[in-house]
């Protein structure tokens, strides 16, 4: 029987076909047909005046320094400056000899021939700089907010735009397709190239290819997410304090590093994700694009509007068609020219809103999501932008929006009335574990809340779950590890002792906690460098309040590698479960999840998932449950095909690994059920290897399979849905530029080199 309400909205063209999923939107109905209207008339006007967003995007093709075979064709957008002139190495750093001239739109352009023996006007990799005069008459030393490589002066510590033109025989030549499929499961790995070194300094692009990917693919992930690819004059901001949009970080090496990085990652079958920061830009001015011409405004909103107090940086103006061209031709430079796979885009929430999320607790209410606090231009910016990558690379594209509001429609089609992202992240999930981890003892924890926190999804908007991200261990926190075990991580790692109850606690659930988040957070999954074996203390970048140390900016890889220490133990855990879910797919999009039981006197989770799994969770910190009863509905055979407690993830070996079948007894609402042996603080996985009903129904081996033999017996999949948005995680702080009040500690013995 159809649904009367879904079938009143789902067809409309104006917006709100969205509503067709998510009754509590009807509403706000005219909010989101305002703000389609505005996407499609924006969308129009650039069809009309500039032959649609494919032309539009590639501004990068036409301003900046474009070298051409009879010179280099300069063009800039400054419409505040009175006057402007380039200079740099190629005139003797003369900064006033050659004039710009500006058209109606307020782009600034010189041409400059070849040298009469027939070389180019500026030589490659050479330093070229503007300078501004504006009405005001003051003289300002700019870099071309479309330089596609900077370098830092060691003299003067600010940093110039270089001409980045190579010789052919110097240019990196792609070995491999361009992209890789999308992913059918998007399990990613968070990175970091600068601090992707064991040793105390910045790593390179190089290095990352020739040592980092190898593990990554070795560990079972098919997807890289990069951070701090473009250029920020300030390490310390973590990439998040963006002063040039299309350059390299040349910290880790030149442009063609990292062309060879991406194109190495294809080799392997691995997508590549930018961490791309849209959402500001670095208030500074004398490396950026902070007040470029001068006038206070231009890229920005002028006043208070275009500053956000809480991170010190500028905000965009996302009405303004050239800043829309800018941020457009960004998306496509680094898709066209560096072959990323897909975006993550940071500080969303700061985007939807003109109050840019500051003090803001969202609760879930519709009323904080809609109305005069929504900035419409940003909304439609992010429509565009999601659009046209979806489709220009229909097959590849993926996009992840940061939001911490839960903002409805964010993860719909732009063609419903949604913003278009594939994906949002499950910001909540790793707040929910600090504050247990921190104020509540094992045996008392809200088996419940932890349940629904995993699985409080908006319908039909998938997200991205993480145990621990980069977030978690900046400097003022830790790593998940280090709240498990703290200081017991120095002394009491060894394998060939017994270890303490903090290091056998903290391993355990580690391994658990983990797997609970991959099979129930969410259809897809992502992980932060170094926390696979979980990484020890936090993170913290060279500043003055460390001593610029590179101490804490760094991945200890001689951990896990050390035979003799238990790292080994939580990097072998992670290279299992990607292993079962490659071969039992359980994180992905529409895959049958039915949470059979969460007790809370037993402390006990079970769930249905994917193809015929069963996983059984025992997050008592001392009860073992032998023979316990958990219910399913697949009748048959189970093999176990994942144990946190086994001995080579440094368990304690204690659950039967035999084949198992089921009773046709029906327990906890199933048709049937299954005895197990759930040891405390341990999670198994059983797989149904010969399921009786299948030779009946005559279907082949599959989730699909599986979910049509449900269906078919009237047994709804529990896609616990929520209308309600995700909650504001309590502990979620944003990445500032200034880190203070590091945590003082050392590392000291196997943590020390």
């Amino acid at each position: 029987m159809s649904d009367p309400h879904k079938e009143a909205w789902k067809d409309n063209a104006d917006g709100t076909a969205v509503i067709a999923d998510d009754p509590w939107l009807e509403n706000w109905q005219d909010s989101l047909r305002y703000r389609f209207k505005q996407y499609n008339e924006k969308k129009c006007a650039i069809e009309e005046h500039e032959g649609g967003l494919e032309n539009f995007s590639q501004g990068y093709t036409y301003l900046g320094m474009i070298p051409n075979r009879n010179g280099i064709n300069i063009r800039e957008w400054a419409p505040g400056a009175k006057e402007m002139f380039v200079f740099g190495d190629f005139n003797g750093w003369n900064r006033y000899e050659h004039r710009m001239e500006k058209d109606e739109f307020g782009v600034w352009s010189i041409f400059l021939p070849n040298k009469k023996d027939g070389s180019p006007p500026i030589a490659h990799a050479s330093k070229v700089k503007y300078m501004l005069i504006s009405h005001h008459d003051h003289h300002l030393e700019r870099n071309s907010a479309w330089a596609k490589y900077v370098v830092q002066n060691p003299e003067t510590n600010l940093f110039d735009a270089c001409l980045w033109n190579p010789a052919e025989k110097d240019t990196y030549k792609w070995k491999h397709p361009d992209h890789n499929p999308r992913p059918k499961s998007v399990k990613i790995y968070e990175c970091h190239v600068g601090m992707s070194s064991c040793d105390a300094h910045v790593a390179s692009y190089d290095y990352f290819t020739d040592w980092v990917l190898p593990r990554i693919k070795k560990l079972g992930y098919n997807t890289i997410q990069i951070m701090a690819i473009m250029e920020h004059a300030y390490y310390g901001s973590f990439g998040y304090h963006v002063t040039n949009f299309f350059a390299v970080s040349s910290r880790s090496g030149s442009p063609e590093g990292l062309k060879r990085l991406i194109d190495t990652a294809h080799s392997m079958g691995i997508s590549v994700l930018m961490d791309i920061v849209h959402s500001h830009a670095s208030s500074n001015e004398m490396d950026g694009i902070g007040n470029f011409d001068g006038s206070g405004g231009q890229y920005f909103h002028e006043g208070d509007r275009g500053y956000h107090s809480l991170w010190d940086s500028k905000c965009f103006d996302y009405g303004k068609w050239e800043v829309l061209r800018f941020l457009l031709s960004n998306l496509r430079f680094w898709v066209d020219e560096y072959h990323f796979d897909g975006f993550r885009f940071d500080g969303v929430t700061s985007m939807l809103y003109t109050h840019h999320g500051i003090h803001m607790s969202f609760s879930g209410n519709y009323d904080e999501y809609f109305g005069y606090q929504m900035d419409v231009d940003a909304n439609v910016y992010l429509m565009l932008g999601n659009e046209m990558l979806h489709e220009l690379y229909p097959d590849s594209m993926i996009t992840i929006g940061e939001d911490v509001s839960g903002m409805p429609t964010l993860c719909r089609p732009v063609h419903e009335g949604g913003i278009g992202f594939d994906f949002r992240l499950a910001m909540a999930i790793p707040d929910v574990f600090i504050e247990l981890f921190e104020k509540v003892p094992d045996e008392h924890w809200n088996i419940g809340h932890l349940v629904h926190t995993l699985t409080n999804r908006r319908w039909n908007e998938k997200t991205i779950a993480y145990f621990e991200s980069h977030d978690q261990a900046l400097v003022g926190d830790k790593t998940m590890a280090m709240w498990l075990m703290n200081a017991d991580m120095y002394y009491h790692m060894e394998v060939d002792k017994w270890p303490t109850e903090a290091v056998e606690r903290g391993i355990a659930l580690h391994k658990v906690l983990r797997l609970l988040v991959y099979s129930l957070g969410g259809e897809g999954y992502l992980n932060f460098m170094g926390n696979e074996f979980g990484h020890p203390e936090w993170i913290d970048f060279p500043r003055e309040g460390n001593g610029f140390s590179y101490n804490h900016a760094r991945r200890r890889w001689d951990l896990p590698a050390n035979e003799g220490l238990r790292f080994k133990f939580l990097e072998k855990f992670d290279e299992l479960m990607h292993a079962v879910e490659e071969e039992h797919f359980f994180c992905r999009e529409k895959v049958h999840q039915y949470v059979v039981l969460q007790n809370e006197e037993d402390k006990v989770i079970v769930v249905e998932k994917g193809d015929r799994l069963v996983f059984c969770f025992n997050l008592h910190p001392w009860k073992q449950y032998d023979n316990y009863r958990v219910g399913t509905n697949w009748r048959g055979k189970y093999k176990t095909v994942l144990d946190t407690d086994s001995w080579n993830t440094g368990g304690g070996g204690r659950a039967s690994w035999d084949d198992k079948e089921t009773s046709d007894e029906g327990w906890n609402d199933r048709k049937a059920s299954l005895f197990v042996t759930i040891p405390p603080r341990s999670a198994q996985v059983y797989y149904c290897f010969e399921w009786y009903d299948e030779g009946m129904e005559g279907t082949p081996k599959s989730a699909e399979a599986s979910k049509a033999k449900m269906r078919k017996d009237g047994v709804k999949s529990r896609w616990l849905r929520g209308w309600r948005a995700l909650r504001n995680p309590r502990r979620h702080r944003k990445r500032k530029c200034e880190r203070m009040g590091s945590k003082v500690g050392g590392l000291e013995r196997w943590l020390t080199v």
